[in-house]
């Protein structure tokens, strides 16, 4: 009997929160829709909200982190680092923000718990996944963030899974790592001026994030042929 009456409360916090998550993502989503604002144009938006701010450095950390909550792609905030600060300072910038956004969608993921997986577990790759993020939090992980998969899936997926959260930050952190300098590179290619719509596009530092690219796709092909090499 005790238990019934801890549980209620607990549930209806969860509920809460998810109906006030989903209020938040339509108007945010309407917002957008009814101003035809593409994800693009939100990112060049953001780009003239940080450059005419003193505290530019701070707001886009905190825009980083926030944008879990309303899905919007971490590529382009990634990206649009390395487009005010340059290559050197923006992937840095980048890698801190990513960083704590990951905390951020981890923690969310940990606050609705893992029953919100048990349903959808039941599909086999989702199944797959989830029992070796439980076995092999680190790799798994490490290997989810060479792919490219979905920067907060795997955040909100780790969560849900009550994964470790220090073998979880370690390997995004190293597994971002790529990524970061891949997309911040493409942001870096990103020459002139959005609002008169002169830009350009510098091919060395485009290069280089396609190298990335590729470097981020081998990473994940090693870890997973030594995977076998230790299997068989």
């Amino acid at each position: 009997m005790n238990t019934e009456t801890a549980k209620p409360p607990r549930y209806k916090s969860k509920v809460i929160a998810m109906i006030a998550w989903a209020i938040l993502l339509a108007s945010y989503w309407w917002y957008t829709t009814a101003n035809g604002l593409t994800p693009m144009e939100t990112m060049q938006a953001l780009i003239h909200f940080v450059s005419d701010s003193p505290y530019g450095f701070p707001l886009y950390v905190l825009v980083y982190m926030i944008r879990p909550i309303f899905l919007f792609p971490a590529t382009l905030v990634t990206m649009t680092a390395t487009y005010l600060y340059g290559p050197v300072r923006g992937i840095a910038y980048a890698m801190i923000a990513s960083n704590l956004s990951s905390m951020i969608a981890y923690f969310i993921g940990r606050f609705f718990g893992s029953g919100f997986l048990h349903n959808i577990e039941q599909n086999k790759t989702v199944g797959i996944y989830a029992d070796r993020l439980r076995r092999e939090s680190f790799q798994t992980t490490m290997i989810l963030r060479f792919l490219f998969l979905p920067y907060d899936l795997v955040s909100y997926f780790s969560g849900f899974l009550r994964i470790d959260l220090g073998w979880f930050m370690l390997a995004t952190v190293l597994g971002s790592i790529p990524g970061t300098i891949s997309f911040g590179m493409l942001g870096a290619s990103i020459q002139g001026d959005f609002a008169s719509q002169s830009v350009r596009l510098d091919p060395l530092s485009l290069v280089i994030s396609a190298a990335m690219f590729a470097v981020s796709i081998g990473f994940y092909r090693i870890v997973r042929y030594r995977e076998k090499r230790i299997n068989l």
